[in-house]
């Protein structure tokens, strides 16, 4: 059988696709989805007499921008902008609650400290926010940026205006060391174990002249 030069033609433009198709698969692999969380050391609170209060810690929630497992970053003002392929291992509201509430339970300066599912009652209750959690880039560097807001009540109060002992918000700016995802996520341990230091210092002196019903 013989080919026409067309024939010919035809076949190398149809072998074309598949041979780059085949260097792309080579030299560009598929890109996977990197996970990043928090890490950081119980916090080393200052020898005090413990207290005779339970506190239960509920679950905190993120502001709309951050209630994401994207890692969202701001490079220009008025923007927000997530990455595709890197992400926080599980929501911001999630993280931060996990971590203060070890800390608040490792300080050993209260009786117990429950988490939202537990069924044993408390007198306290720590409520909260993440009210900011990205990354801002700037020329020089990049900050891992996180503010937290918290609210305590007593829950054995019936009015309102009496239950909320004290709202307060904390917020820090931790430069990060290297402009990767890695030293945000070691820069916002930083920012949170600071304000679990100085989180747990204000419930102690709020409830230390307390006396549970």
């Amino acid at each position: 059988m013989k080919w026409s030069n067309n024939n010919k033609i035809y076949l190398l433009f149809l072998s074309l696709p598949i041979i780059f198709g085949s260097c792309v698969s080579l030299k560009q692999p598929v890109n996977k989805i990197e996970y990043y969380t928090l890490e950081s050391p119980p916090t080393q609170m200052e020898t005090l007499n413990p207290l005779p209060h339970v506190i239960r810690m509920d679950r905190f929630t993120a502001a709309p921008p951050y209630n994401t497992t994207q890692i969202i970053y701001r490079d220009q003002s008025f923007k927000r902008n997530a990455y595709v392929y890197y992400r926080w291992q599980t929501n911001p509201g999630a993280i931060v609650t996990t971590l203060l509430n070890r800390d608040i339970k490792n300080s050993g300066l209260f009786k117990a400290v429950l988490d939202s599912g537990s069924r044993f009652s408390s007198s306290y209750m720590i409520e909260g926010t993440v009210d900011e959690f990205f990354e801002w880039d700037t020329q020089n560097a990049w900050k891992a940026i996180l503010t937290v807001s918290i609210i305590l009540n007593e829950k054995t109060v019936n009015d309102i205006q009496n239950r909320i002992l004290f709202q307060k918000t904390y917020r820090e700016a931790e430069i990060c060391q290297q402009k990767r995802p890695k030293a945000l996520a070691e820069a916002m341990s930083q920012a949170l174990s600071k304000i679990s230091q100085a989180m747990i210092k204000d419930v102690y002196t709020c409830l230390k002249d307390r006396r549970d019903l």
